[in-house]
This record gives structure tokens, sequence and C-alpha cells, in this order.
């Protein structure tokens, strides 16, 4: 289990820095970001881990990225350039 904790960690902690270069300017701070893709790939893991059992490392692994990115995903905010109607129109 600690391999595939530290592996779901490293993992979680890519697709943050991932994000972090890919829509920086519609997340939040970069604490923020890494803290919560290596967190959201952490309970992933356990999670996976708890429903698969022991011996499904590469299960577990695609369920900690699932999470991590689902968590991520939850961090975006809209573009600000966004064209936006007033009331009248």
């Amino acid at each position: 289990m600690f391999w595939e904790a530290l592996g779901s960690v490293l993992l979680g902690l890519a697709l943050a820095w991932a994000a972090l270069h890919r829509l920086a300017d519609r997340l939040p701070p970069r604490r923020t970001v890494l803290v919560t893709g290596v967190l959201g790939a952490l309970f992933g893991a356990l999670v996976t881990h708890a429903a698969l059992g022991p011996g499904f490392v590469l299960g577990t692994l695609l369920g900690a990225v699932a999470i991590s990115a689902v968590l991520l995903s939850l961090l975006i905010r809209p573009a600000a350039h966004r064209l936006r109607r007033s009331a009248a129109a």
C-alpha cells in the first residue's frame, strides 16, 4: 500500500503541475492547486484500494488519477474574456 500511496501522490502532483501550466489564468493560487491534486490522488487511491483490494496496483493508480482530475476540475473558474450581455439585450 505504501508504494501505491507514493505513486498516487506523485501522479497527483504531476497532474496538478500540468493543470497549472495549461490553465494558470483560470485556477486559484498555486499552493491550493498542488495540495488539491496531491490530496485528491491520495484519497482516490484509498477509495480505489478499498474497493478493489490488494493486488490491483494499476487500477488503484487509475482511480487516484481520476479522483484527482475531478477535484482539480472543480477549481477551474470561467474565462475572464467571455462576452457578457446586459439584461436589456
